[in-house]
């Protein structure tokens, strides 16, 4: 099966999540250095994933 550049990236981040993830939320920003993608694109994929109801996000502290 061949996917795009941007579905690959999807499933890394989603199985970065799967592994990271224990009870607190995983940052955007430690999953875009773990898999050295630029923290904008990577914001561009995952936010389908949370429209669809894969992924759920969270506010930080500051404000999303």
């Amino acid at each position: 099966m061949k996917l795009s550049t941007r579905s690959r990236y999807g499933v890394r981040a989603l199985l970065d999540i799967a592994v990271h993830s224990s009870t607190e939320p995983v940052r955007l920003k430690e999953i875009a250095s773990r898999q050295e993608v630029s923290l904008s694109y990577l914001e561009h994929i995952i936010g389908p994933l949370i429209s669809g109801g894969i992924l759920r996000s969270t506010r930080g502290p500051g404000g999303g």
